[in-house]
Parts: structure tokens; C-alpha cells; sequence
């Protein structure tokens, strides 16, 4: 747990030096700009750093490195690490752009408890009594400053890649990322055409559709990505990349399945959005799969009715809650999440990667799949 601890410490340390080396591009440009700094720092700020974690846990697996920074050594280890956290690093900045994006595309107001970055934006709008539409505004500022996250993401990634000692690792861990990347932003279209497109499609199939969102929006990005990324850096051989992707992949599934029942009955004080947003975001998630297929003609016509009005009041959205749980579909949730556990840690055993390891990547599963609601 200290480990953990002082990465995210580290993380948060990285991502600070980085940001101020891109404040004076941008300020020379403009001083109309700052804002897009101090909401980049926003949002760069808070979060569980799950993608950090894995990454640098994915890297300690291969055995080339000690603790980041600490013992005796900690100057010969805090050298050796600095790619690793770098790409730690920009991992967390991918993330923060893809909140960005997503919350414009979910038409999400609020993030960690606050508003999302095009409601920053349209806030900024009103305050200073410009011309034109604040809402529009507030897209067009927060797809860009998305953007410019993205793009940072990038750069400090090449920044850590540049500093690994074995040129061939850094060059698979770039591979690695770009497919992340690529994964991601096809996984997102999916996650939007299915919730328009679920109308047309076979009643049979709409599990394995929302199922196949949730690998490529979430679950590889989330976990496996992360995990290899870091392994490749330090010089994993294909055996100890495949078992990292085995373990990844159904923890990630698993990540995401707690994440889908967060935003339908999740608290806002600890979700940091409201309860029931993913129903009036309209989210054809595996939990509401699950759910149409044990309810009645009639109960199924009053979900897909309301599922998806971004004016829903707390009342259809307490009846909306209380129609998925009485459909069965919340234990099957929980069956699946324990199934896919228990199929990740299983893919530890007999793998290349250490006991020790083995037993931090197991803390994380539980800490990943566990969230209270």
C-alpha cells in the first residue's frame, strides 16, 4: 500500500512538471488561454489513479526494477523508473481527455462531484457576458480542451519512452498504446451507436453487443492496457504479456460491470454524479440487457420508454431502479463480476509473474471490483 501510495505521489508530481512546461506555450499564445491550464489542472487533480497503478504494476511484473524512488538506491531506482511513471503519467492525462470527450457526449453535467469541463466552460460564458450561445460555447471549449489533453497524453508518453534504456521495449509500449487508443475511441462509438441502434438488433444479440462495448470502451483501457503497457516498457516476452492480458481483460469486464451498477444506483456523494444519470444518459449497458430479458411486454416498454429522458425526475427514477432489481438482472451483475475475478486471478496461476506481484495485482482486483454504492 506505501508502494501505491508513493507512485500516485509520483504520478501527481509528473503531471505537475509536465503541465508546467506546456504553461508557457500556451500563455505566450494568449493569456485568453489560462483557462484551459487551470482546468486542465482540475482535472488532473483527483482520481483513484487505477490506470497508473496497473501500468507500473505491469512493469514491476517483469522483475527489472525496485520500489519507485525509495531505499537506499532510491536515486538509482527513481532513474530507472522515470519511464515508467512518465507513462503512468500520460495514461492518467489519456483519461482525463476521454472524461472530457465522454461527459460532452453523455450531455453529463457533473464529474468527481463537480461540473464537467464544458459546464466550466459555459459557466465562464455567463460570467463574462459574451456574445452568443453558452451552451454551445461550453462543447466547442471542453471538445477542444479534450483535445489538448489528448495531444498531452501523447507527448508525455514520448518524453518517458525517450528516457527507456532498451529502445525495442519502448518502441512495443508505444504499439501498445496506440492500440489502446485506437480501441477506445471505436469502443465509444459503439457505446453510442447502441444506444440508438438497439432498437433494430436482434433481441438475442443485445447482450453480447453491450458486452463488446464495455471490452473496447472500458475494460482494455481500464486494466489490460495499462498492465502491458507498463510490462512492455520494462521488456516482458510475449508469455508474460498473454498472461497480463488474461488477467486484465476479465478484470476490466468486471471494473466496468461495478462501474454500470454505480451509475444506476450509486450514491452521488461517493459516485460524484447523480444517481440514476446512466438511465437518463440512456446507457444500453449489460445490466439493462440482463434486466429486458426477465421482464414482462409491459415492463419492457416502460423501460425503453424512459430510459434515456435527460428529464427523468427522482421518481422515475426510484420506479426505473426498482423494475432492474426486480428483474433479477443486479445479482446476475454480481455473478458475473465474481465470475470474471475469479477468471483474471486464475490466469495469475502458473503465470511468469511473481508471487508479489501476484499478491498486489490481486489487492487491486478487489480494491477495482468492490466500490461501495
Amino acid at each position: 500500500m506505501a508502494q501505491s501510495n508513493h507512485l500516485i505521489e509520483l504520478v501527481h508530481s509528473r503531471i505537475d512538471e509536465f503541465l508546467e512546461t506546456r504553461q508557457p506555450i500556451v500563455t505566450s499564445v494568449s493569456p485568453d488561454l489560462t483557462p484551459l491550464l487551470e482546468f486542465s489542472r482540475q482535472f488532473l487533480s483527483g482520481g483513484k489513479r487505477f490506470r497508473a497503478l496497473f501500468c507500473y504494476w505491469g512493469w514491476q511484473s517483469v522483475g527489472t526494477g525496485g520500489p519507485v524512488g525509495s531505499g537506499p538506491d532510491s536515486a538509482r531506482s527513481g532513474a530507472a523508473s522515470a519511464p515508467v511513471i512518465s507513462a503512468a503519467a500520460a495514461l492518467e492525462i489519456f483519461h482525463a481527455a476521454a472524461l472530457v470527450h465522454d461527459d460532452i457526449i453523455d450531455n453529463s453535467d457533473t464529474r468527481r462531484g463537480a461540473a464537467s469541463a464544458h459546464k466550466l466552460f459555459e459557466g465562464m460564458h455567463v460570467r463574462s457576458g459574451w456574445a452568443g450561445n453558452q451552451v454551445e460555447f461550453g462543447r466547442a471549449a471542453g471538445i477542444l480542451l479534450g483535445d489538448l489533453l489528448l495531444g498531452w497524453s501523447d507527448e508525455l508518453l514520448d518524453e518517458g519512452l525517450a528516457a527507456a534504456p532498451d529502445a525495442a521495449a519502448a518502441a512495443r509500449a508505444r504499439i501498445e498504446f496506440n492500440r489502446m487508443r485506437t480501441e477506445v475511441t471505436v469502443g465509444q462509438y459503439l457505446d453510442i451507436l447502441e444506444e440508438r441502434a438497439w432498437l433494430t438488433q436482434p433481441e438475442t444479440e443485445l447482450f453480447d453487443r453491450a458486452l463488446r462495448v464495455i471490452v473496447f470502451k472500458s475494460a482494455k483501457y481500464s486494466v489490460q492496457a495499462p498492465l502491458v503497457i507498463g510490462a512492455a516498457l520494462a521488456g516482458a516476452d510475449a508469455e508474460h504479456l498473454d498472461a497480463l492480458r488474461a488477467f486484465g481483460l476479465p478484470l476490466g469486464i468486471a471494473f466496468q460491470l461495478r462501474d454500470d451498477l454505480l451509475g444506476v444506483f450509486g450514491d452521488a456523494s461517493v459516485t460524484g454524479k447523480p444517481s440514476g444519470d446512466d438511465l437518463r444518459e440512456g446507457k444500453r449497458t449489460v445490466l439493462v440487457a440482463l434486466a429486458r430479458e426477465n421482464l414482462t411486454d409491459t415492463a419492457r416498454t416502460n423501460l425503453d420508454g424512459l430510459l434515456g429522458d435527460p428529464l427523468l425526475t427522482e421518481t422515475q427514477i426510484g420506479m426505473l431502479q426498482r423494475t432492474i432489481l426486480d428483474s433479477g438482472a443486479v445479482e446476475r451483475i454480481e455473478a458475473l463480476i465474481l465470475a470474471n475475478v475469479a477468471e483474471a486471478l486464475a490466469a495469475l496461476e502458473g503465470s511468469p509473474i511473481s508471487g508479489a506481484v501476484t499478491t498486489r495485482l490481486t489487492e487491486l482486483a478487489e480494491t477495482v471490483t468492490r466500490r461501495a454504492f
